[in-house]
């Protein structure tokens, strides 16, 4: 059985809602202009759609993973970076968890990750967890809360960046645990941390809720533990050496 080329068109035209050219269809449709103009019309919208996602995302200035020093770490297992990449991990509503010391590379390779799922035609949040707890623990009215968990809720992936870096209090613990439960197997979510898993009731001190949360966060989840130096460290180390020979130079 073959496709009706025509009727492929039309389907395209209305999933644009092109209902000038839809009314008009019958004395239209076979023109070759209107084929070039739905196809301008489609990758126009995609562009915008990019554009709008790709601000809304707040992904930030990052460095590719084309560029990235992979020997540098001690420990980053590569081939599983790669199939995040890949975004099967959402097309499963599942999580992932990169773990390890500051300055080794797991912001930059969650914004990479956070950039594929926006090429992919997802809606991405990518947020520090101070960010994102502050706000949610500075909200006073109720129906406002609400409204926010599901604005953050309903993001295909919400990328929550430098969780341990700072202790939170027992309602920032319940706030984080309400959005990862709204979010358990509907939603993909990604999470950096400095700190492993039985080091967050140092992260949450007194939060009841802890060993919940990271039971809805790590089900099912890929979790990618990194180990080294701080790459940032060896990268200013660097520059003061190339600063204090170019002063060297000067005075020779």
């Amino acid at each position: 059985m073959t496709t009706n080329p025509n009727a492929n068109l039309r389907e395209r035209a209305s999933q644009l809602r092109l209902n000038g050219i839809l009314a008009h269809w019958p004395e239209i449709g076979a023109e070759q202009w209107v084929a070039q103009f739905i196809e301008w019309e489609e990758t126009e919208r995609a562009r915008r759609s990019m554009e709008r996602r790709l601000r809304r995302s707040n992904i930030g200035a990052f460095k590719p993973l084309a560029d990235f020093d992979w020997a540098w770490p001690a420990r980053c297992d590569r081939a599983a970076v790669a199939e995040l990449m890949d975004l099967q991990f959402m097309a499963e509503a599942a999580n992932a968890v990169l773990v390890g010391p500051n300055g080794i590379g797991k912001s930059t390779i969650a914004q990479n990750i956070a950039h594929q799922a926006l090429l992919g035609g997802h809606t991405v949040l990518f947020i520090t967890a101070g960010q994102l707890l502050g706000e949610l623990a500075g909200i006073d009215s109720d129906s406002a809360l609400q409204r926010r968990l599901r604005y953050y809720a309903g993001f295909d992936l919400l990328a929550i960046d430098e969780v341990g870096y700072l202790s939170y209090s027992n309602r920032h613990a319940d706030l984080l645990f309400e959005l990862t439960n709204r979010r358990y197997k509907k939603k993909s979510t990604l999470v950096t941390t400095n700190k492993p898993f039985s080091q967050w009731h140092d992260v949450f001190p007194n939060a009841a809720c802890v060993v919940s949360l990271i039971d809805r966060l790590i089900h099912n989840a890929e979790i990618i533990a990194l180990e080294g130096e701080s790459y940032r460290l060896k990268e200013a180390q660097e520059r003061n050496e190339r600063r204090a020979a170019a002063r060297r130079k000067r005075k020779s």
